[in-house]
């Protein structure tokens, strides 16, 4: 947190280290209209420009992160407001 959008890229979240017992929650779609993936060890979630992406573990996890699309600025983002998700 905070949620946050990039309008002109993607990015790509790779979940490692979840234990068995463990699951990761990643929140994506647009602010108004939330949706979460339950993901496991070992598995991945490709984010459009358009979505939000927050995630939050049962237990510690690890996670690798690539993007891709028009810029490299990393603090190019729109912030969702948490007063502003559904």
């Amino acid at each position: 947190m905070p949620a946050h959008t990039h309008m002109r890229r993607s990015e790509v979240y790779f979940y490692f280290d979840v234990a068995d017992d463990a699951r990761v929650f990643h929140l994506m779609g647009p602010p108004e209209e939330t949706r979460h993936l339950v993901l496991s060890n070992r598995e991945a979630v490709a984010s459009p420009g358009w979505s939000i992406h927050a995630g939050v573990g049962t237990q510690a996890y690890k996670f690798c992160w690539g993007m891709g699309g028009e810029n490299q600025d990393y603090a190019d983002m729109d912030p969702a407001p948490l007063e502003s998700m559904r």
